[in-house]
This record gives C-alpha cells, sequence and structure tokens, in this order.
C-alpha cells in the first residue's frame, strides 16, 4: 500500500476530506498517511480526527504525525503522493496585510488569493517553502506526485513544474463545480444526460460546451442569465431553490442560512451572488469557472473607484476573504469539538479529486480531471510556459492532459492578462528582482485600472517591508 504525505494536516477540514476519502477507498485504505505541519494544536486535532474515522473504518491505515522543519523529510520518506495544503502567513498576518496596505492606496479587494496584488504576495511568499519542499521530495521521494491544492494555483503550480523536477498536477474545486452550479442557479437542473467541456487557466477557465442529450444548452443559459441578472427570473420557492442548488446533497446548517440570506436578497432587490460571471458570460460568451467574488477582481471592469455603484449593481462582496477567515475561526471555536473529539466519527468519500487520482494510479482504472498542468502546446493561443487547467485523464501512466487547441479569442486574449501576472510573479520568485514583482503588479488588470505607476511601486514597496521575514529578501 502506498504512503500519503499531507503537507499543512493543520487544515483539519480539507485533511478530514482528502484522507478521509483515502481511508473509504479500497484500493487506498491500508495506507500509511503521514501528516505534516508546524503547528502543534492543529496537528494534533487532525491526528485525533483521523485516528477515529480510521478506528471506526477497521482501523486499516497507520497514521503517523511529523511536527516542525526537521521532520520533513521523515514525514516525506518514501510517500508515494504527497498532497499540499499549506498557507504561509496565514490570516493574521498577513492575509491582513495583502488587505490592509492595499487599502491605504484606495485599492480594494474581494479575496486577493489569486490574482492581483495580494496574490502575487501570497505567491511569493509561498513559493520558497514549496521549493524547499521540492528538494525535500527530489531527495527521500523523486517518485512521488505532488497534489497541490494550494492558492494562487497557477502561480505555484508554475512554478513547481518549471523550477524542479517534482510531478506535480494542481487541483481546484471550481472545475468540478461548474457546469452543476451553473445550471441549478438557472433552475435548469444539472444530471447524468449533461456532458461539458471545461479548459482555460485556473479560477478563468471556460465552459466550452455544455449540451444535454446532444442539445447545446447555452441559448437557453443565457436567455435565462439575462432574466437573473435583471431580477426576473423566477427561482421558486425557498424550499425548491433550497433543493436545486444542493443538487442532493445535505447541506451543513450554516450553507443553508448564507443560502436563506441570498434567497431572500433576491426576492427583495433582484441582486444574488453570482452576478460577475453571469456579466461576463453575455459579454465574451462563455461562462467561467471561479467564483464571482475572485472574477470581480481578476479583471479591470467592476471595482473601480470612479464607478462605485458598480459594487452595489453586481452585488461585489468587498473584503470577504478576511469575512470568510474571521466566520471559519469562530465556527472551528464553537464546532471543531464535534470533529476532534468524536469517537464515532465517520466519513463518506467525497468528490475531491486526490482520492481518486492516488486510486487511478494504483489500479490502473482511469479517471478524468480537470488539471494545472504545463501549458506543452495543449492550449495553443495561449503562452507555453503557463500553467493552464484541461481535461487530464490519470491511470498508472500518470496524469495525462487533452490537446484543446485554440481556446476562443475573446477568452484566450483575457486569460492572457491574467497570465502575465502569474508568469512575472514566478520570475521574481526565482530571480528576487523587485522590479519583476512592480511588473507583476502594474499589468496586473484590477491594479492597473486604479492606480497610477508610482502608487503601484510605493505599494509593492511598502508590502515587502510589511512582509520581512515570510518572504526572501529582494534587491
Amino acid at each position: 500500500m502506498p504512503k500519503i504525505t499531507f503537507l499543512g494536516a493543520g487544515s483539519t477540514v480539507f485533511a478530514k476530506n482528502v484522507l478521509g476519502d483515502c481511508m473509504m477507498t479500497p484500493a487506498l485504505a491500508e495506507s500509511e498517511i503521514a501528516l505534516y505541519d508546524i503547528d502543534a494544536q492543529r496537528l494534533s486535532e487532525s491526528a485525533a480526527m483521523l485516528e477515529a474515522i480510521n478506528r471506526n473504518n477497521g482501523s486499516k491505515a497507520c497514521i503517523k504525525t511529523y511536527l516542525g522543519v526537521e521532520k520533513r523529510k521523515d514525514a516525506l520518506r518514501g510517500a508515494s503522493y504527497v498532497v499540499n495544503a499549506i498557507q504561509v502567513g496565514g490570516y493574521d498576518p498577513c492575509t491582513i496585510t495583502d488587505f490592509e496596505i492595499p487599502k491605504k492606496y484606495g485599492l480594494r479587494q474581494t479575496i486577493a488569493d489569486t490574482l492581483g496584488v495580494g496574490g502575487v504576495f501570497r505567491a511569493l511568499r509561498t513559493i520558497p517553502v514549496m521549493l524547499d519542499f521540492a528538494r525535500d521530495i527530489e531527495e527521500v521521494c523523486p517518485d512521488a506526485w505532488l497534489l497541490n491544492y494550494t492558492n494562487p494555483m497557477a502561480m505555484l503550480t508554475g512554478a513547481m513544474l518549471r523550477l524542479t523536477g517534482v510531478k506535480t498536477v494542481g487541483l481546484c474545486h471550481s472545475v468540478q463545480v461548474c457546469a452543476p452550479t451553473l445550471l441549478n442557479e438557472l433552475c435548469m437542473g444539472f444530471d447524468d444526460r449533461v456532458k461539458y467541456k471545461i479548459a482555460g487557466i485556473n479560477h478563468q477557465a471556460w465552459l466550452l460546451e455544455c449540451t444535454r442529450d446532444g442539445v447545446d444548452l447555452y441559448p437557453e443559459i443565457k436567455r435565462r442569465a439575462r432574466l437573473y441578472n435583471a431580477g426576473k427570473l423566477d427561482i421558486g420557492t425557498f424550499e425548491e431553490r433550497k433543493e436545486m442548488l444542493a443538487n442532493g446533497e445535505p447541506l451543513p446548517g450554516q450553507w443553508e442560512e448564507r443560502m436563506r440570506e441570498e434567497y431572500d436578497l433576491y426576492q427583495k432587490t433582484g441582486r444574488h451572488g453570482d452576478m460577475v460571471r453571469l456579466e461576463i458570460m453575455l459579454r465574451f460568451g462563455y461562462y467561467i469557472t471561479e467564483s464571482s467574488e475572485h472574477n470581480a477582481e481578476y479583471t479591470p471592469f467592476f471595482i473601480k473607484s470612479a464607478y462605485p455603484e458598480l459594487i452595489d449593481e453586481f452585488n461585489i462582496p468587498l473584503d470577504e476573504y478576511p469575512r470568510r477567515c474571521i466566520r471559519q475561526i469562530e465556527d472551528w471555536k464553537a464546532r471543531g469539538h464535534e470533529l476532534t473529539e468524536n469517537p464515532l466519527l465517520e466519513h463518506e468519500r467525497s468528490r475531491e479529486y486526490a482520492s481518486y487520482i492516488m486510486e487511478a494510479m494504483e489500479t490502473n482504472n482511469p479517471t478524468k480531471i480537470g488539471g494545472n498542468v504545463l501549458n506543452t502546446g495543449l492550449i495553443t493561443n495561449l503562452p507555453q510556459n503557463a500553467c493552464v487547467e484541461v481535461p487530464c485523464l490519470v491511470d498508472r501512466n500518470g496524469v495525462q492532459p487533452t490537446v484543446i487547441g485554440d481556446l476562443p479569442e475573446q477568452c484566450a486574449a483575457l486569460n492572457r492578462t491574467n497570465i502575465n501576472v502569474q508568469l512575472l510573479t514566478i520570475e521574481a520568485a526565482r530571480t528576487l528582482r523587485k522590479d519583476y514583482i512592480y511588473q507583476a503588479v502594474m499589468l496586473d488588470p484590477h491594479t492597473s485600472a486604479e492606480l497610477p505607476l508610482d502608487k503601484i511601486v510605493a505599494m509593492c514597496d511598502d508590502l515587502i517591508e510589511a512582509h520581512r521575514g515570510w518572504m526572501p529578501e529582494y534587491h
């Protein structure tokens, strides 16, 4: 049985999903599971949770913990699979810094973990840590596959693929939920008869095709999208809406509360949480994988100090990620014991890609994923050194990406505006030159639409100083 190493095992809920899935998979159930983290308490909590699941599944797996950098090689030694789910700097201080310093310059953000100045600096403090991981992997488990779940996905996965010899694939939930989310929120329903094709870059991949029984669904999708953004789509009663959006899966209590708030908002105001994405689709022709709050800051169109009315018009949640962090911290304090102190804890296999990838590689029974890989001619009108997100076949031969060819030109053009930032950020991390940091942020669509060049440089300098100790020295 394989050894599975989880880097960032203090991400307890996510560790439950990925490693719980592995324990529920016959081909992986007897694996050695190595939990690695630098936070003793969170590592202990995750271990207690996973040990309970393991006991209730017949104690088939062997779970070990490794605390601190000095134990990292031991955690990795002999691993077949390495899952990366770290966050360097956490909410406090680094996420707070990523939001508050740009705000002083008049630059507002929503999530700031993938692109924009927040995404750039998250990458700059994470890439060096991942390169350290890579050196250890190359030494003690050179044949392992690294499954990267950490954002900014394209920058981190691209850095690993271009600057190391580690076999890496980046994995994101947004591909899995894209078509179901769109069809269910437009009250069209999602079922096994729906076929779809998605390709582009992470968080900005395009739903290129969407059919049911061979019939193109896009004309009806766009008709309903216009009504929905105008507040005129009949979305039924709350119970009908909840059943549609749940798509047959149970909803955590806090999700139902949030769903009720969004339902009431739509009924009262006609506004909803996906207005940006639908507007992008109506303007560019195709739906995009990641959420509206993300895509509001990936483009220059929606968060504009000269047009503050757009924030309300498109229901854009500024400073959303800090609010989520605070909610998650409070929720963990209130409910964390339900996971970490429950001796009867069980798990049902989720739709996370990780266990399906490992199972396919172990058994040679293939599976299909949406993976982030290097653009080796896969999308022909995007740069060859970009990290792209495309359908991939996985079996004992590894991750085998699909050749897409050209994207629709307008879609590729929008992707390239984000790729510019990604490539320059990787170059900054590679060379430790400040010029590349400045240039990456200068080319960010949202930042460049809001700030002049001298303010961008000053903001970057302030962020570099504030991140002292969290990233290398730049010259």
